[in-house]
């Protein structure tokens, strides 16, 4: 139950992505506004994870799922009935709420239920979960929408009543007693000891550029898509969004046994690649490349993730490992902000060709540097 209430939690968060097209011609939206209502969702998300982090140390990890569950359902109600942008973007932040709430208690709560044979793996389970929720979201999203005569209403009722049964389903679970801490939303974030600085950064910034990576193709490529491949509809493009997190849940399972910084620098090497690819494909008009760069942000993501995770690991004690781990997700994910905050506004004044290549050139730079930068401190 408790993975389920995860994997729901993540559903929701991109199950709108293939529906964007749609909303776009429906409320005549700018490329801006669409990444306004996408970035909106971690609005929501960071705000939780500044300020309700340990909500699970007070509440247990059990109510707070429950808690969570709740906003999912509130948000992905008010995204159905939405009649203009405002309300999507509202109902969006309230799923970030929610996905907050739940990633961090799901994570607590995992490590309390699963068999003691497994609870060493137990991190990354959660980090498989989470990616392979968020890849089911848009494929689920897309692949009803396609057949829909309601294409923005009735994608979200399935999931709802997945997660108005879990919700109750959550009430099975024995919760242990625990040591109750005292309510407190005041932020902590941390890094870790000054000889790890900047490994920690090069680890925040690998998680920026991959979850910009992701986030570039789950706001726009719905948009851009229909212009590069000659399939159309939400299911084409809700599948090439999940396909990265199919992808990236993979390689993640595949090359656990990697070290960290190899993985974290095959990673930024991948992305680095993909973007090339993307912008020669926005650029050409070649679709096959944009399948190959598709699939290989997906490589990238789960290498530079798999590896950024280790070298968190690695560089923290169990006593600011929580801490220092707020931190790191709170920089990476600034990644799915800033830069798809940034193609809006270019792609609303300059097109969306160039706000995309603008994408691959400012984050592909960041990538190389990264790179150097980890090279120069290995030395």
């Amino acid at each position: 139950m408790v993975s389920l209430a995860l994997c729901i939690g993540t559903i929701g968060t991109a199950l709108a992505s293939p529906l964007y097209p749609i909303y776009q011609q429906l409320w005549h939206l700018l490329p801006s506004h669409i990444t306004y209502i996408f970035v909106a969702y971690m609005f929501g998300c960071l705000a939780t994870l500044l300020f309700l982090g340990r909500s699970s140390n007070s509440f247990g990890f059990r109510p707070t799922l429950q808690i969570g569950i709740v906003f999912v359902i509130l948000g992905l109600a008010l995204s159905s009935i939405a009649s203009n942008a405002l309300w999507l973007a509202l109902g969006r932040f309230i799923i970030g709420i929610a996905s907050g709430l739940i990633s961090t208690s799901a994570m607590l709560g995992l490590i309390t239920t699963i068999p003691d044979s497994h609870k060493h793996n137990a991190p990354q389970l959660s980090s498989i979960i989470t990616v392979i929720g968020f890849g089911l979201g848009p494929f689920i999203g897309g692949l009803i929408a396609q057949f829909s005569n309601q294409p923005l209403v009735t994608p979200y009722l399935p999931i709802i009543a997945a997660a108005i049964l879990c919700f109750f389903g959550l009430f099975l679970v024995k919760a242990p007693q625990f040591k109750v801490q005292p309510f407190s939303i005041a932020p902590r974030l941390e890094i870790p000891a000054a000889q790890h600085h900047s490994l920690f950064f090069i680890a925040g910034l690998t998680a920026f550029s991959a979850f910009g990576a992701f986030s570039l193709f789950a706001s726009l490529s719905p948009s851009f898509v229909k212009d590069l491949i000659p399939w159309h509809g939400p299911l084409v493009s809700g599948s090439a969004i999940a396909s990265i997190l199919l992808v990236s849940a993979v390689v993640q399972f595949s090359a656990k046994s990697l070290l960290p910084a190899k993985s974290l620098i095959l990673g930024l090497i991948t992305l680095v690649v993909s973007f090339v690819l993307l912008g020669l494909c926005m650029s050409m008009q070649w679709s096959i490349l944009f399948f190959i760069s598709d699939i290989l942000v997906g490589v990238g993501h789960g290498l530079g993730l798999l590896g950024a995770f280790g070298l968190i690991h690695q560089m923290t004690t169990t006593d600011n490992r929580a801490a220092v781990m707020s931190t790191y997700l709170f920089i990476g994910y600034l990644g799915t902000i800033v830069p798809i905050i940034a193609v809006g506004y270019l792609a609303d004044h300059f097109g969306l060709t160039t706000g995309v290549l603008g994408f691959c050139l400012g984050v592909g730079l960041l990538c190389l540097a990264l790179i150097f930068w980890h090279k120069k401190i290995s030395s």
